[in-house]
């Protein structure tokens, strides 16, 4: 059995196939169109999947969509009567449900030469979330948290997971959203971008908590443990807010009002500097949230008295507050997966699907996605095609002067044996200070890049987030690089000794060990954990162990292999990236390309 999961029409979008439970292919779609947060229908994304498969679309046998129009209409009816929002407001949210409910029209004009036999299944969104955390978690039981902007009405929801299945028992309905508000704050501090939610965490620690109170005049917390949003504040429910989500990069209009300005002052531009200010409104927003988060966390534990949790929505992303989990929610054990936000619907749309299939035939066993590499992958020899399509072959040299500005270099080209030459070479690089492009196996499934499609540095360099940025990332000097560590050392360089393998929380790094590691240690001591174990990724472990052994230090600086674009996803775009940037080393697959200066 063949089950096409879809999150269309909503940022993030993206496919998965499921083969009689199993899931064989994730990816979504910014990775082929090359466009951030990319929104539409899947198409690419679709293919590629049903080429990992190795079937046509006519073979799938049903498809699942992470929206459900017509969910919560009592509610909707009852807003739209209340509030009385912008008609145009009511007609472009009508327009974007419409979209989803005709997407079986729109995959036969994606796919004319296909016949779609498949049955349609419409899940709504946040019980994709829900599933998307716990159908392929560990767990045989666990409270089932999903926490984002909004989806089918509603911002939040929550319930049990037992075994094969998972329910929605409430939620918090529109307009209360702890996504917006993190959202609208990110636009005031001059962030305007669909998913800049993330350079307010990273600023909030150079922050004081300065602003708490007026925060509080914003989002209410309720003795049942839920929040609502002081509604003066925000515009999302009754003006003709833009949201951009067919064929594009999301984009998302103002979302607060002229009395958040008055509450906090003038919002930042987005080419104004940052003051000290804004770092303190950023560290007070993220108390907030963490507030509201904790709140609800702790009455859900309360309720359930269960000790694991599985958390998914886009505010899942927020892996400040999900590091503090154990800290500040009596929770011992929790699951978070690769892609927590919308593209994980397509996941968690799936395997309602199957799991409410699989109940009806009897079967027994669930699927545990312990890693994230789920994407795309090419051979070596596809990779030597690449390379020989530039006149780079190995052995010999290139004078790039046609491709990259920099006259005074040149290129040579190796390839290695074997793993452990490869991993010999370039942990070798990296402690001498190198930048290593480093493209393996198959892509990585969400939003972080773990070892597959990363760029790799020495952790110990006090001044390598400068070096990064000036060859590479020109991003903000606030914004953090993450360790990638051997899962059998965390506990010596953390404070926890937790799995981490899809780097979605943040842990203090120990005080004894952050003068070693300057360049992953935030400036509150803190590190976003990506733990890599040798069942999940071999060969970046056998990597990460052979700096260890050249240096001492079990860990490596791991960013995303892209320059302001979606990660890249085949080895043209590697190639590419590394021309037209300053990276010293690109390693894609067996193949060693140095960049050397005359």
């Amino acid at each position: 059995m063949f089950i096409l999961g879809l999150n269309a029409y909503h940022g993030d979008s993206s496919a998965c196939l499921v083969r009689d439970g199993e899931l064989i292919a994730a990816a979504e779609e910014e990775r082929f169109r090359r466009i951030k947060h990319w929104a539409g229908l899947p198409v690419e994304a679709i293919r590629y999947c049903l080429r990992e498969g190795r079937i046509e679309l006519g073979n799938v046998d049903h498809v699942a969509i992470n929206r459900r129009p017509g969910v919560n209409n009592f509610r909707r009816l009852a807003f739209v009567l209340t509030h009385r929002p912008d008609p145009r407001l009511v007609f472009n949210r009508l327009r974007n449900i419409r979209k989803a409910a005709t997407v079986e029209a729109a995959l036969g004009q994606a796919f004319p030469d296909q016949n779609l036999r498949a049955e349609l299944h419409h899940v709504e969104h946040h019980l994709a979330h829900l599933a998307s955390a716990f159908l392929v978690s560990p767990f045989e039981e666990a409270v089932s948290v999903s926490i984002d902007g909004f989806g089918d009405f509603a911002s939040a929801a929550w319930g049990m997971g037992r075994r094969q299945s998972v329910c929605v028992d409430d939620r918090v309905y529109f307009p209360h959203s702890l996504g917006i508000f993190y959202s609208a704050v990110t636009q005031y501090l001059g962030f305007p971008y669909f998913g800049d939610e993330y350079k307010v965490m990273g600023l909030a620690p150079y922050g004081e908590p300065k602003f708490i109170d007026a925060m509080r005049q914003v989002v209410h917390l309720q003795s049942d443990g839920t929040f609502r949003l002081n509604l003066k504040f925000f515009r999302h429910h009754t003006d003709n807010v833009t949201y951009s989500w067919n064929n594009c990069s999301p984009e998302v209009g103002t979302l607060y009002t002229a009395a958040l300005e008055e509450l906090l002052g003038p919002a930042r531009k987005k080419d104004q500097p940052l003051e000290q200010k804004h770092k303190d409104i950023a560290r007070s927003a993220q108390a907030m949230y963490e507030e509201a988060f904790f709140a609800l966390l702790n009455a859900l534990h309360q309720r359930y008295r269960c000790d694991n949790l599985a958390l998914s929505g886009g505010c899942a992303m927020n892996s400040v507050a999900n590091g503090k989990v154990y800290q500040c929610s009596p929770f011992k054990r929790m699951y978070l997966p690769a892609a927590a936000g919308d593209a994980g619907g397509a996941i968690g749309a799936a395997f309602v699907v199957w799991n409410e299939l699989n109940h009806s035939t009897g079967a027994n066993g669930r699927f545990h996605m312990s890693h994230a590499y789920t994407g795309p992958q090419f051979s070596e020899e596809e990779i030597a095609a690449v390379l020989k399509s530039r006149a780079l072959f190995p052995g010999k040299n290139r004078d790039p002067l046609d491709l990259t500005s920099e006259s005074a270099a040149s290129l040579l080209v190796s390839r290695c044996a074997d793993a452990s030459e490869l991993c010999e070479h370039t942990a070798k690089a990296i402690s001498e200070g190198k930048v290593v492009g480093w493209f393996q196996g198959r892509m990585e499934w969400g939003p972080r890049a773990l070892g597959n499609r990363s760029i790799l540095c020495d952790p110990r360099r006090g001044d390598m987030k400068e070096i990064l940025n000036a060859k590479i990332k020109r991003r903000e000097s606030f914004r953090p690089f993450a360790p990638s560590i051997l899962r059998e050392a965390v506990v010596d360089w953390f404070e926890t000794d937790d799995d981490v393998p899809f780097m979605m929380e943040v842990f203090q790094v120990r005080p004894e060990k952050r003068a070693q590691i300057p360049a992953v240690t935030h400036v509150d001591g803190s590190g976003r954990l990506h733990t890599v174990s040798r069942d999940a990724n071999p060969l970046y472990h056998q990597l990460i162990t052979e700096f260890q052994r050249l240096t001492g230090v079990p860990i490596l600086l791991n960013t995303s292999f892209n320059e302001n674009e979606p990660v890249v996803c085949r080895p043209e775009e590697a190639l590419d990236c590394f021309l037209r940037t300053k990276t010293d080393v690109l390693v894609l697959g067996r193949h060693v390309v140095i960049r050397h200066q005359a």
